[in-house]
Parts: structure tokens; sequence; C-alpha cells
């Protein structure tokens, strides 16, 4: 799947690394929120606070993202699937599994605690912005934390899409496992509605692009590609 790695530390027993990938998504996150997002979101500030805002916003998006896959992976390990660890690329993150789920139980606690883990996190983010914004500390502060818990609470509902590969399309295999016994069957059946969903996610994306939005239905045009191709 990657290209080119580097391992970054070791969590836990687990390996994180990222790919060439990630480093690319970390450019356009930064210079996103710093001339976009965050300038809009809060007027008035330095152009150093908006780009400051911005690295650490990225920064925040890269511990958010391992925090959701590390929960995945010591569910996993403690279910006794071997891991490989944890690497970050362009669209988020990925728990390396040596083997499948053993059990429909399995399939479902692995998959649905890394969005539980991102709705904690969009949770503490959250109480942690509104008591920057009672404290009256900096509204630099304030919007990064509040940037933190949207992202989180996004990342949470997406993943949630019953579509795999993604966790809610994990999910949803472990339902139709239970209910058919069949592992096969039930990933045919999650596979076909997650290579539908990036079909749909495509051609929405072809619909942004061509009506003023274009960076934004680029992006949804290649996630769809990426999670068609991955289905």
């Amino acid at each position: 799947m990657f290209s080119k790695k580097w391992r970054l530390f070791r969590l836990f027993g687990f390996d994180v690394g990222i790919d060439a990938s990630w480093i690319l998504l970390a450019v356009l996150v930064t210079f996103t929120l710093a001339t976009g997002y965050f300038p809009f979101k809060y007027a008035h500030l330095s152009g150093g606070t908006y780009w400051l805002m911005g690295i650490s916003g990225a920064l925040g998006l890269f511990f958010s993202i391992v925090v959701h896959e590390f929960f995945h992976s010591l569910v996993a390990k403690r279910r006794g699937l071997p891991m490989n660890g944890i690497t970050l690329f362009i669209f988020g993150g990925v728990s390396e599994m040596n083997d499948e789920p053993k059990s429909p139980g399995d399939e479902f606690f692995i998959a649905i605690v890394g969005p539980l883990s991102s709705l904690v996190l969009a949770g503490l983010f959250f109480g942690l912005s509104e008591m920057a914004l009672n404290l009256g500390l900096a509204t630099a502060l304030q919007g990064l934390m509040y940037y933190l818990a949207t992202i989180n609470f996004l990342l949470a509902v997406f993943n949630l899409v019953p579509a795999f590969p993604m966790d809610g399309g994990r999910v949803l295999r472990a339902a139709l496992w239970r209910w058919t016994s069949d592992l096969h069957r039930a990933t045919r059946t999650a596979s076909a509605i997650g290579s539908g969903f990036g079909i749909l996610m495509i051609l929405f994306g072809v619909f942004e692009a061509l009506t003023g939005a274009f960076i934004g239905g680029m992006w949804l045009v290649l996630i769809g590609l990426f999670i068609r191709n991955a289905a």
C-alpha cells in the first residue's frame, strides 16, 4: 500500500510511521488552515499567529488520527490479532493487521472503537475550547481547540458511514457476518456498498469541481477513488 514509509516512534508496543504522502497532506492542511479557515473564522489576528495555528492544527490532526488508529490496534491485539503497527498516509491512517478478525464480535469491537475514540477526543477538545473562552485566554488557543473538536467529530461521523473498508463498513460486515455466518459473503456485500459510496463521492466531487469548488471537489474525487479501490 505504501510507497515510502518512515518509522517515527513506538507507542505502547506499536510502531507509528508515516507514508511519504502524509507530508503532502500536512502541507495542504497547514496552508488551508493558515490562509483560509482561521482567518475566516477569527479575523484581526496577525499573519504569524495564523501560521502558528495552522501548524498546530496539522499536528493536532496527526495526534487525533494516531489516537484513532491506536485504539483500533489495541483492541485488535487484545483479541489475538497480530499487528504490524500504525501508518499515516494522505487519506488518514491505517492499523496494519496481519489477519482477519476471528469472529463478528472481534470485527465489531475493533471497528467501532476508532470512531468512539474520535468522539471522546471531540468532547475533550470542545471542553478545552469552552474553558479557554470562559477564562478569557487567547483567541488563537480557543480557535485551535474548537477546530480540533470539529475535525474529530467529523472524523468519527465520516468513518461511521457504512462503506467498507471504513469503520462503519466494517461494523456492517460484522452484522452481515453474524446474520449469514459467511465471512466471504458479508465481505462481498459490504465491499459492494463501499464501492458504490466511492462512486457517489466521485460524482459529487466532479459536480463540486465544475460548480466552483475545484480544490474541494478534487479532494472528494481522490477520496472516492481511494474508497472504491480499497473496497
